[in-house]
């Protein structure tokens, strides 16, 4: 079984900075891997441990230290690791995010049975890559999704998470899911899986080499258009309270 975990590099600050684009300015600015994505690999390495035929690769778009997290991902037990980096892919929106992953999954990261993405990139909140790069690729997608219940050849049960409660879904295989952030303590690298990431040479390609020209990737083949980005303003205060009498005093302004 083949598995692609797509995962990003995200800010570790809040003071984020801005580009005249209005876009997240991530070059010099000490970062992490975003935590569903984290889950997104956490999900991969347990389907690893309960089978000895699956193969994972982790592919992520990004600046060139984004090398560190791959090896990382390597080090934790990701087999490959593909970084996208190139200039002109700086200021893509969700649109063009799923155009580029997508085409370098086709192109170099070979057959696949399952691609697993983090349903949230902490940066951004707008769970849109994954589902982009479902229809694309046209495969069935399972979003929201907590554990793995059953896996197979040809199809996955998994359990997601709905507005009522929580469901179980067979998908048939190739499929893409959405990890959600799980409660067990992530996996911890040992000291031969360190070696070996650090000694990983992580592959790294460019527009051109993926097929993709400069007007499908980046800002150009980005529609979306930030007008302005800030940060909402505090305003109130919030009040905690553990009975409905105090409820009814705080909506009416009165003294709690």
């Amino acid at each position: 079984m083949k598995i692609v975990v797509c995962i990003k590099q995200v800010p570790d600050t809040t003071e984020i900075k801005w580009t005249e684009n209005n876009t997240i300015q991530r070059d010099g600015v000490e970062s992490i891997m975003n935590p569903y994505d984290v889950q997104a690999l956490e999900t991969a390495l347990k389907i690893k441990n309960s089978r000895d035929d699956v193969f994972i690769t982790a592919v992520t778009m990004g600046p060139p230290q984004a090398v560190d997290m791959l090896k990382k991902a390597i080090a934790l037990g990701a087999d490959d690791a593909i970084l996208l980096s190139d200039k002109k892919f700086a200021g893509a929106d969700t649109y063009a995010t799923g155009r580029t992953l997508s085409q370098a999954i086709v192109e170099k990261a070979g057959d696949y049975d399952l691609i697993i993405c983090g349903q949230f990139a902490i940066d951004g909140d707008t769970a849109q890559t994954g589902p982009a790069i479902a229809t694309r690729l046209d495969l069935p997608q399972v979003t929201f999704v907590r554990d793995i219940k059953e896996v197979h050849n040809d199809r996955i049960v998994v359990q997601r998470e709905i507005e009522n409660g929580l469901e179980i879904v067979e998908v048939r295989l190739p499929a893409l899911i959405c990890t959600l952030l799980g409660n067990d303590e992530p996996m911890r690298a040992r000291v031969a899986g360190v070696i070996k990431g650090q000694n990983f040479d992580v592959k790294i390609y460019g527009h051109e080499e993926i097929g993709l020209t400069p007007d499908e990737i980046g800002i150009k083949g980005s529609p979306t258009y930030v007008s302005k980005a800030f940060r909402p303003e505090k305003r109130n205060d919030c009040v905690f309270v553990d009975t409905v009498e105090e409820l009814a005093a705080a909506i009416g302004g009165e003294d709690v």
